[in-house]
């Protein structure tokens, strides 16, 4: 399938899972993230911070996870048309974008490239660990400005059953993708 038919088909399925049900997934996939990955005190994690009304993977329980085992979190900002990196802490002040996220107020990109953890965001990953999100190219960009050991980790209420058949030269595709069932790596083919 397309892109395009992807992320309409998937936006489609997200939207009729209940608030419960999103939340529900949402610890699976973490604790399958935890059991597998195993993310340790002192390295760093970038993580999106979701949007709740599109009921993205409620992030909120991996941060709180990271913050009491001293990992270190980044999460992304636009600004402009810049996607900045914001080392965030517990004490973090936070607004609301025009896109519904809770964000850092602060703009100051970190800097950061070598990261440990690249969770991301997706509306759809394929059997190949190709990504179908919101369209904007942001995470490709992002994945080509960090170090090539970054483990890139999509998180996803449904499984890889579809092909995307529109993939571009500039997508970077992802390492794993972490399900309520299980964790696949793209690596050297499923684990």
């Amino acid at each position: 399938m397309l892109k395009a038919e992807l992320r309409k088909k998937y936006m489609q399925k997200r939207k009729a899972l209940s608030t419960d049900e999103a939340f529900l997934l949402s610890e699976k996939i973490f604790e399958n993230f935890i059991e597998y990955f195993n993310p340790k005190e002192g390295q760093t994690v970038h993580i999106f911070l979701p949007i709740l009304t599109k009921k993205e993977i409620d992030t909120q329980i991996f941060i709180n996870y990271f913050f009491k085992h001293n990992i270190r979190v980044f999460v992304p900002k636009v600004v402009g048309d810049e996607l900045v990196n914001i080392e965030i802490f517990k004490d973090t002040a936070f607004e609301t974008s025009q896109w519904g996220i809770s964000e850092p107020v602060s703009n100051k990109d970190s800097g950061e490239v070598c990261y440990d953890y690249i969770i991301t965001p997706l509306l759809y990953c394929d059997k190949k660990g190709n990504r179908v999100g919101y369209g904007k190219g942001f995470y490709d960009g992002l994945f080509q400005s960090i170090f090539p050991e970054t483990k890139k980790i999509g998180v996803n209420y449904f499984d890889p059953d579809e092909c995307i058949d529109d993939v571009w030269e500039n997508d970077v595709p992802l390492d794993y993708l972490v399900t309520s069932t299980e964790v696949l790596s793209f690596l050297s083919g499923f684990e």
